[in-house]
């Protein structure tokens, strides 16, 4: 199995190097103020998580876009996933794919870098040398140095963490000290446009490197196979390329066109021209330079096209998305589209960081899933062929379902309930496509196997549950029910025949049994809603096999052998019993015995009681916190053993509305809410996961939460905001709301839906949508009696919580 997470540190960062200023033309200034300014995106910050491990990068593109155009401060190790980290000294270039908050990483396609002077081909490395073709950007580390004449800093509606960097949804610019150039970017759905202003006179070029990519090991550069590059006229660049890292060979086509004509363009391989002055070169490692007399006299525009069918589909992206040079139409056009979907959801609070941070979450939201299909509805698909989908329809890629399944989802069957359909198809197709079974991890055509059980069933099943129609359900059930009762796949034919999978026969044997349960649950459901009664009964029957891991002498779970007997040494904080391999994923016991989402009521009684259950769960955040030295830097966000940095913990503070003891998911829910989260580039408490990290955030602060997303029940929490507003379809509104909130009263006091008494401390999907209000009256102490009646608690397991609490 693939690991998603590449353990590898990331390196320090770099001491600020100082750097001189030049002075810019009068038609340099960035970004004019636009009538978005006083708008819900002006709130954004897409700085947030590109500091510390959030992994996020600050590049422009569009709700879901496959365009993730942006800058490259670094191309390998842990903390450059994103190919952008806030502690770098310098940026490579730009490059036009990028990954949001991934623990594994891949992309940084197609870096450009603007330059001028002789051509330099190697990037050399972050902490800028003068010798290679990597530039130091004004302003780096706390805003050294004085802004460049005609530099508009601190534009309404921009944020900025340096001087010489500025961005928004939709927009980013920056200033390249060392190369003399104010870039400026923008994007389409699978096009994007730079803005290059050189403020010296000279020679000058346009390197496009296409080896750039990331790179596990720093010493190793990416491996590339069939790359080709071609130059088309005076104007045109164009190239594809098969690229072998996580997602191990998958094909990526881009076409080029600049705004002037290019003197001449040369081609290198392995870092030399061409000799005959080839307009065609084949190889592993190309790039090609673009040279100019001068470009100090007008912005050079330069404009670029992705695919993943062919560089046709290229050309056509981009000639259908940016047929004309304007690059502040574009810029518009991009603005406009995330202030439509970030206004989907309105928020009223008094404290400007909640605002700045919800509306910062909920753009991260939207930065995955990515399209991947052309304008003319062509795709490459899992099976490496080229497909074409219905008119209409679209195909994704980039599904962090291991995280995205718990928050991401959920949200969107709320938020973004017309694009679910297009979403849920995807998963369809790639299940009926792909050789390696249902999606796991899929990434532009190639699963990654990274994580695991297979949690697209839970991503299926939900949108199923909850009445989403034109989905082909049917479609991918035989490949799904393959995986559950046939498939040879990490430790399955161990499980369905002990029901539960060894550790000395598997890594990451406990986690895989817990995962393995709750897909069976969810499977359960698909089967039922299908007509397909007796699997869904041996599922559901088989989904209870987290009993067979949990140690009722200790109340943990714990690994256990081939032989049924437990296996020593156990310590509660280790990763595994032994150097051979790990018993958890990115876990340990403590936060694995809280993993059951889906059958809570029996999982209690496992453990004597609820009283205990409720004790032991008191005791995952107040233990110490120390891990031991192996432990992977995925667990992270530490309250006591609770790992809020990483996703399968997110649910864990709700688990006491199952208890009756609301009041405590009240109170820890908003603690973690006010203390892991702000907005600033170390803002986020782990790696952001393509959206979940931010997803939590955004469903917690409106005071819900779907511990089981197939239940269809979201579990209140201790809502943030003084008031929230959804549109709905259908014109219908849900409006969350709060009296009396604010610091120190995190406790519900009484909770009415439209303007009726409610005593539950959950809600159902169906309800929600219906539309209405929600109204929360808070309070700095809490009301205990709320909630914790058995008949107020939420279901578990298909039942309700007063069937089951005796």
């Amino acid at each position: 199995m693939v690991s998603r997470r590449r353990f590898l540190q990331g390196l320090a960062a770099f001491t600020a190097l100082g750097s001189s200023v030049s002075t810019l033309p009068t038609f340099a200034a960035p970004a004019k103020k636009t009538a978005l300014a006083d708008a819900v995106s002006r709130h954004v910050d897409v700085f947030v998580g590109t500091g510390g491990h959030g992994h996020t990068f600050p590049g422009p593109t569009m709700p879901f876009g496959m365009m993730q155009l942006g800058p490259d401060t670094n191309d390998s190790q842990w903390d450059g996933s994103s190919g952008y980290h806030q502690g770098d000294g310098s940026i490579m270039g730009f490059s036009h794919t990028h990954l949001s908050g991934t623990g594994a990483a891949d992309m940084l396609d197609v870096l450009v870098v603007p330059a001028m002077g002789p051509v330099l081909l190697q990037p050399g490395d972050r902490d800028y040398d003068g010798v290679n073709y990597t530039s130091r950007y004004d302003g780096v580390h706390a805003g050294k140095g004085a802004a460049p004449k005609g530099y508009k800093t601190g534009i309404k509606g921009y944020r900025s963490h340096y001087t010489g960097e500025q961005a928004r949804p939709g927009y980013y610019c920056v200033q390249l000290t060392d190369s003399h150039v104010l870039a400026e970017l923008t994007a389409t759905e699978r096009a994007g446009i730079h803005r290059y202003t050189f403020q010296q006179s000279g020679e000058a070029h346009l390197l496009v490197d296409f080896q750039h990519g990331f790179h596990d090991d720093p010493k190793t550069p990416t491996r590339v196979t069939d790359a080709e590059l071609k130059l088309i006229g005076n104007d045109t660049l164009v190239g594809g390329r098969r690229v072998h890292q996580w997602a191990n060979g998958r094909h990526i086509y881009f076409a080029m066109k600049v705004s002037r004509p290019f003197k001449r363009g040369t081609l290198y391989s392995d870092d030399k021209a061409l000799a005959d002055g080839s307009a065609q070169a084949n190889g592993t490692n190309l790039k090609a330079a673009l040279f100019y007399d001068r470009l100090d006299d007008a912005p050079l525009l330069v404009k670029v096209g992705i695919s993943g069918v062919d560089v046709e589909g290229a050309l056509r992206n981009l000639s259908a998305e940016i047929p004309a040079w304007d690059f502040d139409g574009v810029q518009a056009a991009a603005e406009a589209a995330w202030e439509k979907e970030l206004a989907r959801i309105r928020i009223e609070s008094t404290d400007d960081n909640v605002t700045r941070t919800f509306y910062s979450a909920l753009y991260h939201t939207m930065l995955a899933p990515t399209l991947f299909s052309d304008v003319d509805g062509r795709y490459r698909g899992m099976d490496m062929k080229v497909h074409q989908l219905p008119k209409g329809e679209h195909n994704y890629s980039t599904y962090s379902l291991w995280d995205t399944y718990r928050a991401e989802h959920p949200l969107f069957t709320l938020y973004q309930p017309e694009r679910v359909p297009d979403i849920v198809n995807g998963l369809v197709r790639m299940a009926q496509e792909s050789p390696a079974g249902p999606p796991v991890w899929p990434l532009q055509g190639i699963e990654t196997v990274c994580m695991i059980g297979y949690h697209s069933a839970v991503v299926i099943a939900e949108a199923q549950a909850k009445g989403f129609t034109g989905i082909d359900y049917a479609a991918a059930w035989p490949v799904f029910r393959k995986r559950a009762m046939e498939d040879d796949y990490f430790g399955l034919p161990e499980y369905r025949k002990r029901g539960y999978i060894p550790s000395d026969v598997e890594g990451e044997a406990v986690s895989k049994t817990l995962e393995y349960a709750y897909d069976d649950w969810v499977m359960s459901h698909y089967a039922e809603q299908l007509g397909h009664h007796d699997d869904a009964v041996a599922l559901k029957a088989r989904s209870q096999n987290y009993r067979n891991v949990f140690d009722k002498t200790m109340n943990f779970v714990r690994p256990r052998g081939s032989d049924g007997t437990w296996l020593e040494p156990f310590d509660p904080t280790a990763i595994g019993h032994s150097k051979k391999w790990r018993d958890f994923t990115e876990s340990n016991a403590w936060q694995a015995t809280f993993l059951n989402q889906h059958d809570v009521y029996s999982y209690m009684k496992l453990f004597g009681s609820s009283d205990k259950f409720e004790k032991k769960l008191d005791e995952l955040f107040t233990t110490d916190a120390e891990l031991p030295a192996d432990a992977p830097p995925d667990i992270a966000g530490m309250v006591g053993q609770f790992a809020f940095g990483n996703e399968p913990a997110h649910h864990m503070p709700y688990l006491y509305a199952y208890t009756g003891a609301h009041y405590k998911t009240q109170a820890r829910v908003r603690m973690l809410l006010e203390t892991m989260y702000r907005a600033e580039p170390d803002g986020l408490p782990g790696n952001e996961d393509c959206g979940q990290m931010s997803a939590w955030y955004v469903m917690s602060a409106m005071g819900l939460y779907a511990v089981d997303p197939v239940s269809t029940h979201y579990v209140f929490g201790s809502p943030l905001l003084d008031r929230a507003q959804m549109q709905l379809p259908g014109g219908k509104q849900l409006v969350v709301q709060t009296q009396g909130n604010g610091k120190g009263r995190p406790y519900i006091q009484s909770v009415t839906w439209n303007g009726k008494p409610w005593t539950k401390s959950w809600i159902s999907h169906a309800e929600l949508t219906a539309g209405g209000t929600l109204l929360f009256v808070m309070g700095d102490k809490p009301n205990t009696a709320f909630g914790a009646s058995p008949a107020d608690r939420p279901p578990s397991y298909g039942k309700s919580a007063s069937e089951q609490v005796g």
